[in-house]
């Protein structure tokens, strides 16, 4: 059981023959990923070679699902092409989509993501995000595939980077699936909607929360925790040292006032009684505590 991306899910690459898309398309096939085509109007009925597997390419994103059945698309596309790539993956009713490219305008996220929101069948993850993993299953987006393996933790962050480290400090227990939903202003797929999900998952124990300075988020979440989450939640909020007033990283991270500090959010989450950790490893060895409590 995973949440969202499973063996079992046929994923397209919109971008697939560009540097990035032919870069991470490599890795993800590698992992098991099963990759069943790419879009680019430019090399419709062409094929790409990947270390031996020929992979279709598509005029379209609606081709592409007609003729494989699709039903995730993952987006290697520049910025400036980014919300039609997204647009026209909602217009085909693809269920979910990954949007790894970072830099895209605010607006334009407000679009598709409305759009999506409007379609009733598609779920964003993203933009600006390493996209979302279930160990030994599938790997849609560029989480490397071998810090971890399947497992009972569920883990879903802010950040690209610090997803891979809690990956590489918990894989001696594993993952049921990691999902990196981006720090921009605007995301499709939110702590909560990843909460909802990990709550609703027999196979996931328990649940690893990473946000970040910046927004409301995270107090968003720990209500959401306090009302409707059983299973034990530890958090990590990174930016405990940034000044106040200053951007930080990720577009999403801007704090005022008291609002979006680090402490506030750890605050408001130790109330509701997720234990957060100072550093991504003490983070870690909190719950390493907890998933030996549940082995005993």
């Amino acid at each position: 059981m995973s949440i969202f991306l499973t063996k079992d899910s046929k994923v397209i690459v919109q971008g697939m023959t560009g540097s990035e898309g032919t870069k991470h398309t490599t890795r993800m096939l590698a992992s098991g990923t099963n990759i069943v085509g790419g879009v680019n109007p430019r090399k419709a009925g062409q094929s790409q070679d990947f270390d031996g597997k020929s992979v279709p390419v598509f005029g379209t994103v609606a081709d592409a699902v007609k003729e494989t059945g699709a039903d995730v698309s993952v987006i290697f596309v520049p910025p400036k092409f980014t919300k039609d790539a997204v647009l026209e993956a909602v217009e085909a009713a693809v269920p979910l989509v990954v949007v790894i490219t970072e830099g895209v305008p605010v607006h334009d996220t407000a679009a598709f993501f409305a759009a999506a929101q409007a379609s009733g069948t598609t779920r964003i993850i993203g933009p600006n995000c390493p996209g979302i993993i279930t160990p030994g299953e599938s790997n849609a987006g560029i989480i490397p595939a071998d810090i971890a393996g399947p497992g009972r933790i569920g883990l879903v962050s802010k950040s690209g980077t610090l997803t891979y480290q809690m990956m590489y400090e918990l894989r001696d227990f594993g993952f049921s699936t990691a999902i990196g939903i981006g720090g921009d202003p605007i995301i499709g797929t939110t702590h909560i909607d990843a909460l909802q999900a990990f709550q609703n998952d027999p196979d996931t124990d328990a649940i690893v929360m990473i946000g970040e300075i910046g927004g409301d988020a995270e107090e968003r979440a720990a209500a959401f925790i306090k009302a409707n989450v059983t299973k034990p939640v530890v958090g990590y909020v990174a930016g405990f040292t940034a000044p106040e007033g200053k951007t930080m990283g990720h577009a999403g991270a801007i704090v005022s006032g008291s609002s979006g500090t680090a402490a506030a959010k750890q605050e408001a989450l130790e109330a509701v009684g997720v234990k957060v950790g100072k550093t991504p490893t003490e983070t870690a060895n909190l719950m390493r505590e907890i998933m030996q409590g549940l082995t005993k």
